[in-house]
């Protein structure tokens, strides 16, 4: 009994601990991907992969008063994140071509940081909607700081794009599954639901309902 409960917390911190490091290298290749399409140099291209990929986490610990932020407290996720964008640079000629690139790594690095950040609120004991707003912090945030340091709207502001949305609906499941489920099962599910809810909410052009003045 006691090797099956370890080996059981043992898989769960290591499907965590992949779930984070997918959604830093996605975020990562987003922002390195943004920053190349500006023409930035190859400082401003670090900057913001590292901003893309540390924001909203860092915003979300701010939040909750767990300082220094993961990434202070882990020299491995800068580390990732170094590795991650020399990589795009490097190989950038294979990734410039896929338009859809920058999207579908968006896409993957919301779903990932979404989860992540609904089981940070998690940890701390927080109540179900608060984890859902921090898990939307974490997933949207690093984009938005990305988009306005290159001086864009924030993919998070239009009203033509499903973006917080996704997250808050990805939330919602996975606290309603958790019920039903196996932890690590719900992530994988909630991950899927908020990438694919992004991805087909922008090729079937859905939108939330615009407020004029």
């Amino acid at each position: 009994m006691v090797f099956k409960k370890t080996g059981r917390r043992s898989l769960m911190v290591n499907i965590s601990a992949i779930i984070e490091i997918s959604g830093t290298v996605a975020f990562a290749i987003s922002g390195a991907f943004s920053a190349m399409q500006k023409r930035l140099d190859v400082f401003g291209v670090l900057i913001m992969g590292f901003v893309t990929a540390i924001g909203g986490g860092t915003i979300r610990d701010v939040l909750i008063g767990d300082t220094p932020v993961a990434w202070m407290r882990d020299f491995q996720t800068p580390l990732i994140i170094l590795g991650t964008v020399v990589a795009t640079i490097l190989f950038k000629k294979y990734i410039k071509p896929l338009k859809v690139t920058l999207f579908l790594f968006d896409a993957l690095g919301l779903g990932l940081f979404t989860v992540i950040g609904i089981q940070k609120g998690i940890n701390v004991g927080l109540n179900p909607g608060i984890c859902v707003a921090l898990g939307t912090i974490t997933g949207c945030f690093g984009g938005v700081v990305r988009d306005i340091l290159l001086n864009e709207i924030p993919l998070l502001f239009h009203k033509k794009e499903i973006y917080a949305t996704a997250c808050i609906i990805g939330g919602a499941i996975y606290f309603l599954l958790l019920e039903i489920l196996d932890a690590n099962v719900v992530k994988v599910i909630a991950v899927t639901l908020i990438c694919g809810i992004r991805i087909i909410s922008v090729k079937r052009n859905w939108s939330l309902p615009q407020i004029d003045a």
